[in-house]
């Protein structure tokens, strides 16, 4: 499966194109930010993943698929050996990639994620986008109201609602709702438990997050043995939209490490 990608930036010699992976009911867009600025230095590869934006949708989604759903677009589009940054679940892709097909990512980028498996913290998601009735609505503005039955944080819906997507009238959700639920479970479980990337790779953490914890680390060396980490304090999950500036530098810095 193809996956949609949106490039920019210019191939240079010698340098591999950067990939940006986003997380769970994204899309590239919300990677904009972190794009353009690498743009200036870098080619940049910006994917949507399978059953978000605008790439294909499926069935079966899991990380090994998923894996195999990027090798076939770097292959389409002529790339030996990339940069992998991933952040949540794109970081998890991002890892079962590297570590399945270690020869053809030159570094690896993790915002705010471990290789390990999560317990369920999206129900109240779940049960809010099911609750959009999406046949009935003739706004964003009712799709939020329904969405605020069951998500109480108002930039967690605005979030979701850029990917509602409008035509002739009609909503739909571009990510696949029913797709995403039924293999939730593949999604929050570990990427990968074998193999062993020893590239080098960068763990950047929000501050304020719990994704990545001290009890992770010893899986992290076990399947990176090369990685380091760093946090940007006062962030959450969402460290690289709280403060772009701050996650591009630790990026670029690594990348030119």
């Amino acid at each position: 499966m193809l996956l949609y990608n949106h490039i920019s930036g210019q191939a240079v010699a010698g340098q591999a194109p950067v990939v940006l992976i986003h997380g769970l009911f994204g899309s590239f867009e919300n990677l904009g930010v972190i794009e353009r600025s690498l743009s200036e230095q870098y080619q940049v590869v910006n994917i949507d993943v399978r059953n978000h934006g605008r790439s294909d949708h499926s069935d079966e989604m899991n990380y090994p698929l998923m894996a195999d759903d990027l090798a076939q677009t770097l292959d389409n589009l002529g790339i030996d050996t990339a940069v992998l940054l991933g952040h949540s679940m794109g970081g998890k892709l991002a890892m079962a990639f590297a570590l399945k097909q270690p020869q053809r990512v030159s570094k690896l980028i993790l915002a705010d994620i471990a290789p390990v498996a999560y317990p369920a913290r999206h129900n109240n998601i779940f049960a809010g986008l099911n609750a959009v009735k999406l046949d009935a609505i003739t706004s964003r503005n009712e799709a939020d109201t329904q969405l605020a039955q069951h998500i109480n944080e108002a930039g967690v819906r605005q979030f979701l609602l850029k990917s509602l997507l409008k035509q002739d009238d009609k909503f739909s959700w571009r990510f696949n709702l029913a797709a995403l639920q039924a293999n939730y479970q593949q999604l929050i479980g570990a990427p990968l438990l074998k193999g062993c990337y020893t590239g080098p790779v960068l763990f950047i953490k929000g501050g304020d997050s719990d994704y990545i914890l001290p009890e992770h680390k010893a899986q992290i060396m076990q399947l990176f043995p090369k990685a380091q980490a760093k946090v940007i304090q006062g962030t959450g999950h969402w460290l690289h939209a709280e403060k772009p500036a701050a996650f591009t530098k630790l990026v670029k810095d690594f990348l030119l490490s």
